[in-house]
């Protein structure tokens, strides 16, 4: 080995913090669209709330009737997804039993908003 290459000063250190850091953003969540007129759609998820609705201005936007302007919200924080219907007047349904109050999502289960059927995912980066 040369001089150059072993009195070499490494490029980046790391700290523990920064290490942990990175496991937890390695880490993508979202949805894949399988019922309604945008089957096939995928939707990944900004770590906080993202919101669901025909509301234009909604993070996963759904131009239908049968969807209220503000359904539901879905929080992703610590890999950790939840979801929460915020008053719409058809419901939200996880895994096909209408929701109350902010429930966990894993990996497969199946929201419904209106006509559309939602499959939940997590996969690594």
């Amino acid at each position: 080995m040369s001089e150059e290459i072993v009195n070499e000063e490494p490029t980046e250190t790391l700290s523990l913090e920064a290490i942990a850091s990175a496991e937890e953003n390695s880490i993508s969540a979202g949805f894949v669209v399988t019922d309604g007129p945008i089957a096939g759609s995928k939707y990944i998820l900004e770590q906080g709330v993202s919101t669901l609705g025909r509301h234009p201005e909604s993070s996963i936007f759904f131009d239908d009737i049968t969807v209220s302007r503000r359904h539901a919200e879905v929080s992703l924080s610590e890999n950790v997804g939840r979801v929460k219907d915020v008053g719409s007047l058809n419901g939200t349904y996880l895994n096909q039993r209408q929701i109350e109050s902010s429930e966990q999502l894993a990996p497969g289960d199946v929201l419904q908003i209106g006509k559309f059927k939602l499959v939940f995912f997590q996969e690594s980066k």
